[in-house]
């Protein structure tokens, strides 16, 4: 039977949150919960890719969905990347870290759409665009559902006119990456529950995301007409979640340095909302729009921030609930937020 996100037993799904947040184990828990949890392959080789899904696939006998990064347009202008590097010097001196090469890749798209094709997970959602007609015709005849992230209506247009089995709709109150197509265009302000009044009517199953931190606020998004809530920030102090230490002191509200979130492009070179740091007040205004090139450049330096549990080097990724977030297991956090 094709995967519908209204079948779920809790309309609640665990996003996915690639760089190690999204363990297998945390995954596995949120399906095992009656909800959905998502794997994401982002930054994964193909073959760590396939062995994260076999990990899922052991521990829960409900379905599996997966996620994958589309990769964009180079948009990285060399100057520019050359000048970004340079203000960053200081940084990596203090750290003790080398820069790392600000290069253009597509994240092993061709091997991850294989090993989907060769394992067939039940459900593959994506984000930062959509895959090609003939790719996705080949996912639907394997029998792998789909989904896609969309922002705007524009968005979420072309996605039902591919044929997409659901539509995540992602507000700008979400923590870590927006999902906007176009990685040159400012991220859309428009709130969820509009974009919801917008993206029903299509005629797909709409999963909502974004902001979303309490039961209240999952049951306001179903009541809108949402197939099911979709949840990233709330997990973020899961136990068995793989939240780096700094990350989980910011978050549990054991620094008081942290007050706000926001929408920066300092660390990966795509608009990514997280808790306001030092780094992002310093660096915000000369980095350019251009992913994965500024995410390799900086990626060593966040490394080593996360070593030296330095939180004002790292990005912490959350969304504007942040102080919302508490710990326990994936299934007490399912639970908290099931209507």
């Amino acid at each position: 039977m094709t995967f519908d996100p209204r079948d779920l037993a809790v309309p609640v799904v665990c996003a996915p949150m690639a760089g190690g947040v999204s363990t297998p184990e945390l995954v596995a828990g949120a399906t095992r919960a009656g909800g959905l949890g998502v794997l994401p392959a982002g930054y994964l080789t193909a073959d760590a890719f396939a062995e994260r899904i076999a990990d899922v696939r052991a521990l829960t006998t409900g379905p599996v969905a997966v996620n994958l990064f589309v990769p964009g347009p180079r948009t990285g202008d060399p100057v520019r990347l050359d000048a970004y590097a340079r203000s960053l010097a200081d940084e990596a001196e203090r750290l003790g870290a080398t820069l790392g090469e600000p290069r253009w890749e597509d994240d092993h798209w061709s091997a991850k759409l294989e090993v989907v094709l060769d394992v067939r997970p039940e459900v593959v959602t994506f984000t930062f665009g959509l895959p090609s007609a003939e790719e996705h015709a080949r996912l639907r005849e394997a029998g792998v559902a789909t989904g896609a992230t969309v922002t705007t209506l524009d968005e979420a247009r072309r996605a039902v006119a591919l044929g997409v089995g659901h539509l995540v709709a992602q507000g700008p109150d979400a923590g870590g990456h927006r999902g906007t197509f176009d990685p040159l265009a400012d991220p859309a302000l428009e709130p969820l529950d509009d974009l919801l009044v917008s993206l029903v009517p299509l005629g797909v199953p709409v999963v909502a995301a974004g902001g979303l931190m309490s039961r209240g606020d999952v049951s306001r998004v179903l009541a809108a007409g949402a197939a099911a809530a979709q949840l990233g920030t709330a997990f973020l102090l899961a136990d068995e979640a793989g939240t780096k230490p700094t990350h989980r002191a910011a978050l549990a509200l054991i620094d008081p340095r942290f007050t706000e979130t926001v929408v920066t492009k300092a660390f990966s070179g795509r608009w990514a909302r997280g808790l306001r740091n030092r780094f992002v007040d310093e660096h915000e205004t000369h980095a350019p729009l251009a992913y994965p090139e500024v995410h390799h450049l900086t990626s060593p330096l966040r490394a080593a921030a996360a070593a030296a549990g330095d939180p004002e080097a790292v990005h912490l990724w959350a969304g504007t609930g942040w102080q919302r977030a508490r710990s326990g297991s994936v299934a007490d956090v399912v639970a908290r937020h099931t209507p």
